[in-house]
C-alpha cells in the first residue's frame, strides 16, 4: 500500500484526494437524509449484524456463524425494500439537484418558545370556537414520510395560520398539520391510527392518530376536540386531556427542551379523563 502511494503523481494524488472525498461526502449526505428517521435504528441493527459474523467465527461458534452468514445474504436482497422510502427520497433529491447542495450552512438556532406560544394561542382560538385540529411537532425522529402524504406549506410557524388551516369544510381542515422547527411542513397528512384500547370509544379518529404518531415516533401532538373543545396532547403514546391554554405552553416547552425527562413524570394536571 505504502509503495502504491508512493509511486503516484501528484496529479494521482489529487484525484485520489478527490476521489475520496466525493465518497465521504455522499455518506455524509445519506447520514443527513436518514438522521432523525427509524432508518437509523435499522442500520444499527445491520451494523450489529455485520460485526457478529467475524467475531463468531473468532469465537468457534460455527453454527452461529453460519446462521448469521446466511442473515447477512438475505440482507443484501431485504435492503432496497426495507429502506424503500429513503432511497426514493434520495433519488428525488438527487434528481432535484439538492442532494449535493443541502446543508452546506448550519441552521440558526430555533426559536422553541416562540413556535410554542403561536401554537398554545392558536390552541386556546380553535378550543374557544369548538373547531377539532390536530398539530403534531417534530423532534428527533423525522415525520418526512407523513408529511409526504399532505400538502406541502412550508410556512413559518403563526397562531393565524394555523387557525386558518382547520377552518370547517375546508380542503386542509381533515388531517394533520406538521411542523419542523419553525415552519408548517404539511398539512391535511394522514397518521398511522392507534391500535391501543387506552382511548376508548369516546374519542375520534383525530385522537388516535395523536396517539398513534407518538407511538410510532417521539412526536408531541396537539389535539382540539371539536366535540368539547378541549386541548389534549399526546407524547409517549400516552394522551393528557383537557390541558389549559397556559397549562399548555409550560407542558410544550418541557417537552421541546432537549434531553428532558419524561413528561409522564414532569406532567401532573390536566390529566383527568
Amino acid at each position: 500500500m505504502l509503495g502504491y502511494l508512493g509511486s503516484l503523481s501528484w496529479s494521482g494524488w489529487l484525484l485520489s484526494v478527490v476521489d475520496i472525498g466525493l465518497v465521504a461526502y455522499g455518506l455524509y449526505r445519506l447520514f443527513l437524509l436518514i438522521r432523525g428517521t427509524r432508518a437509523v435504528q435499522l442500520v444499527k441493527g445491520i451494523a450489529i449484524v455485520l460485526l457478529a459474523v467475524p467475531v463468531s467465527k473468532w469465537l468457534g461458534l460455527y453454527t452461529t456463524h453460519m446462521v448469521l452468514q446466511d442473515i447477512q445474504v438475505m440482507l443484501l436482497v431485504a435492503l432496497p425494500v426495507v429502506f424503500q422510502p429513503e432511497l426514493r427520497r434520495a433519488l428525488e433529491h438527487l434528481g432535484q439537484g439538492r442532494f449535493f447542495a443541502e446543508g452546506l450552512v448550519p441552521r440558526e438556532e430555533l426559536e422553541v418558545g416562540r413556535v410554542i406560544d403561536e401554537i398554545a394561542r392558536a390552541c386556546d382560538h380553535l378550543a374557544r370556537s369548538r373547531t377539532g385540529a390536530l398539530i403534531v411537532i417534530e423532534r428527533q425522529t423525522g415525520l418526512g414520510e407523513y408529511a409526504a402524504t399532505g400538502i406541502p406549506i412550508d410556512a413559518v410557524v403563526s397562531a393565524a395560520l394555523l387557525e386558518n388551516l382547520f377552518v370547517p369544510n375546508t380542503p386542509l381542515h381533515d388531517g394533520a398539520c406538521i411542523i419542523r422547527r419553525d415552519r408548517v411542513l404539511a398539512a391535511a397528512a394522514f397518521l398511522p391510527l392507534t391500535d391501543s384500547a387506552q382511548p376508548g370509544s369516546e374519542l375520534g379518529s383525530r385522537h388516535r392518530a395523536a396517539l398513534g404518531i407518538s407511538e410510532q415516533s417521539d412526536a408531541v401532538a396537539v389535539v382540539v376536540s371539536e366535540e368539547t373543545g378541549w386541548i389534549s396532547v399526546a407524547v409517549e403514546g400516552r394522551l393528557h386531556r383537557r390541558i389549559e391554554d397556559r397549562a399548555l405552553r409550560e407542558f410544550l416547552m418541557r417537552l421541546m427542551r432537549p434531553r428532558t425527562q419524561s413528561p409522564i413524570k414532569l406532567w401532573h394536571r390536566g390529566t383527568a379523563s
